[in-house]
C-alpha cells in the first residue's frame, strides 16, 4: 500500500473516500464539522436521525455528500471523547482501514489522524496510523489454493495533518512507521510459516537474505563450530532432531566505530514437541510459534536497517528443533554450558533457557552496552499476564524503565516482573550447579532467574512473549510483538523519537 501526508480541508479532497470521526453521543469531530458545513448540515441531519451514535467500532458510509469533492464519506465511531486514548485511536484507525478495504475504494484520506489522543503529538499519531493500517490489511494465505478475493483492494492511504508546519515531522514519522510495520510483517510471516518450512536452516537463509538487502553482515555457526565454543547446553536441545542447529549472528553497524553495541537475542526453537517430556497433543501445532522471539529480533533488525538508525546493533539467534528421538536429551541428564556452569535437565520442555544461556554467554565477546533477549519462554507468564502484556525482567531498573516507556509509546506494552534473589534457591540441584526448572510456582520468574546467571557481565533484560507472540482461535496467527516495542526503544536511544 502507498502512503502519503497531506494538509488541507476535508471537503476539498478529491478522494475515493474521506474518513472522519464521530464521538459518542453524536458529536462531530472538527474535520467532520467542516464537511458538514460544506454540505449545509447534511451529515448532522443524518446523525440526529440516529443513523450514527458514535459508538466505538461502528461505521457509516455515505455517498455523494453535497459540497464535497470526494466519492464517499466514511464516518467512524470513536466512543466517548473523555475516554479516547491510545487504544481507542488505534482501534478507530484499524476499523477505518478494514472498512475502506471492503468498500471498493482504491484510495482513502484519513482525517482521524487529526483527532488523536490529546497527549500525543502528530508524529505519534502518524507513526501509529501507518503501523495499524498495515496490520489491518495483513494476510497470510500463501498456502491456500484459493485466495480470499477483495473486490477492489485499498491501494493508497493519505494521512491528514492539521497544519502545514506539521508536514516535516509527519513525513519522518511515516517513514519510521512504514519501516517498523515492515519488520512486524517479517516477524509475522516467519512465525506463521509451518514447522516443515521454517526450520533452523530457513531462519538462517532469511537472515542472510536480509543482510544482503540491507547492508548488514551475517554469519551462521554450524554444529561443529558450536561444539568448539562449548555450547553444549544449546546442542543438547538439538540432539533429538534431524534438522541441523544454527547460530545466527547479524550485525547492523550504524553507529560510530568503537561504540559498544546493543545486542538482541531471540529464541529460535522452530518447533517444540517438548522432547522426551512430551507436550499434550492438543494445540501442539501452535508450537511452530516457539521461534517468535527469533522472528521478532530479525524483524527489529530489518526495521533498524530500513530507518538507518545510528547505532551498532547485534542480533544473536540460537536455533534448533526440540524433538524426541533415540539420541534426545533425557530428564536427569547434566550438560555443561558455554559459561562452564553445569545444568541438570529436569524437564526437556524447558529448552528455551538451555539455548538462550549459551547465546547470552556468547554476547559477552561484543562488550555490549546492553543485552535484551526475547523468548516465548513460559506458560507461567501467560497465566500471570494473559495475552495483553509481555513479561519484563531486568538486572538494571533503568533498562527496565526504558523498555516500559518504549512499550507505552508503541502501545506494545510490557509489565515489570520481580527478579529477586529469593527465587534463585528454587533452581538448586544436588548434582549440578543448577536445575533447568524451579518447580511449579513462579515459573516465569525462575526461568528469568536461570537466564540471569548467564548475564552478569552486562546490563540485561528479558522479554517473555509467550502470551503476546501469537493469537489463537478465529484470529489465529503471529502478532509480530514485540518488534514495535524494541523499535521504539532503539528510536529513543538514538534520539530519533519525536
Amino acid at each position: 500500500m502507498e502512503f502519503s501526508i497531506k494538509s488541507g480541508s476535508p471537503e476539498k479532497q478529491r478522494s475515493a473516500c474521506v474518513v472522519v470521526g464521530v464521538f459518542e453521543p453524536r458529536k462531530l469531530t472538527l474535520p467532520a464539522e467542516l464537511l458538514d458545513k460544506a454540505a449545509k448540515g447534511y451529515i448532522s441531519d443524518i446523525i440526529r436521525r440516529g443513523d450514527m451514535e458514535g459508538k466505538s467500532g461502528t461505521t457509516l458510509l455515505l455517498h455523494n455528500v453535497p459540497g464535497s469533492l470526494c466519492d464517499r464519506v466514511l464516518l467512524v465511531g470513536l466512543g466517548k471523547e473523555k475516554e479516547f486514548r491510545e487504544k481507542e485511536y488505534c482501534d478507530a484507525i484499524r476499523t477505518a482501514v478494514k472498512t475502506l478495504n471492503e468498500t471498493g475504494a482504491f484510495d482513502g484520506t484519513l482525517f482521524l489522524t487529526e483527532t488523536g489522543p490529546k497527549r500525543r503529538g502528530v508524529a505519534w499519531r502518524i507513526r501509529q496510523a501507518s503501523m495499524v493500517a498495515q496490520e489491518a490489511v495483513y494476510r497470510f494465505d500463501q498456502y491456500k489454493s484459493k485466495k480470499a478475493e477483495i473486490r477492489r483492494p485499498l491501494r493508497k492511504l493519505t494521512f491528514a495533518v492539521e497544519r502545514r508546519n506539521e508536514l516535516p515531522p509527519a513525513e519522518e514519522a511515516l517513514a519510521q512507521g512504514n519501516a517498523i510495520a515492515e519488520g512486524i510483517a517479517l516477524a509475522r510471516n516467519l512465525g506463521n510459516q509451518p514447522g516443515n518450512v521454517c526450520t533452523p536452516s530457513h531462519l538462517a537463509e532469511q537472515a542472510q537474505q536480509m543482510a544482503q538487502e540491507t547492508g548488514m553482515s551475517c554469519q551462521v555457526l554450524e554444529r561443529e563450530e558450536m561444539e568448539a565454543l562449548g555450547m553444549h547446553s544449546l546442542l543438547s536441545v538439538a540432539r533429538g532432531s534431524r534438522q541441523a542447529p544454527k547460530f545466527i549472528i547479524l550485525e547492523h553497524k550504524g553507529g560510530k566505530v568503537g561504540d559498544k553495541p546493543l545486542v538482541l537475542v531471540g529464541k529460535g526453537i522452530t518447533f517444540d514437541t517438548g522432547g522426551i517430556s512430551l507436550k499434550p497433543a492438543a494445540d501442539m501445532d501452535e508450537m511452530k510459534y516457539d521461534m517468535c522471539g527469533a522472528a521478532a529480533v530479525l524483524g527489529t533488525m530489518q526495521a533498524a536497517a530500513r530507518m538507518a538508525l545510528p547505532v551498532n546493533l547485534v542480533a544473536l539467534v540460537p536455533s534448533c528443533e526440540n524433538m524426541p528421538g533415540g539420541n534426545a536429551s533425557r530428564p536427569g541428564d547434566i550438560v555443561t554450558s558455554m559459561s562452564g556452569q553445569t545444568i541438570e535437565i529436569l524437564n526437556t520442555d524447558a529448552e528455551g533457557r538451555l539455548i538462550l544461556c549459551d547465546a547470552l554467554t556468547y554476547a559477552e565477546r561484543f562488550e555490549p552496552e546492553a543485552v535484551i533477549d526475547v523468548a516465548t519462554l513460559t506458560g507461567a507468564c501467560v497465566v500471570a499476564l494473559g495475552h495483553v502484556a509481555t513479561g519484563l525482567f531486568a538486572n538494571e531498573d533503568s533498562l527496565a524503565r526504558e523498555l516500559l516507556t518504549a512499550g507505552e509509546e508503541a502501545h506494545d506494552r510490557a509489565w515489570h516482573m520481580p527478579l529477586w534473589d529469593d527465587y534463585q534457591d528454587l533452581l538448586k540441584s544436588p548434582f549440578a550447579d543448577m536445575g533447568n526448572v524451579g518447580g511449579r510456582w513462579g515459573g516465569a520468574i525462575t526461568a528469568a532467574c536461570f537466564l540471569s546467571r548467564f548475564a552478569k557481565k552486562y546490563e540485561w533484560a528479558h522479554l517473555d512473549i509467550a502470551g503476546t507472540a501469537w493469537k489463537s482461535g478465529s484470529d489465529k496467527g503471529a502478532t509480530g510483538r514485540p518488534v514495535s516495542l524494541l523499535a521504539h526503544y532503539l528510536l529513543k536511544r538514538t534520539e530519533k523519537l519525536h
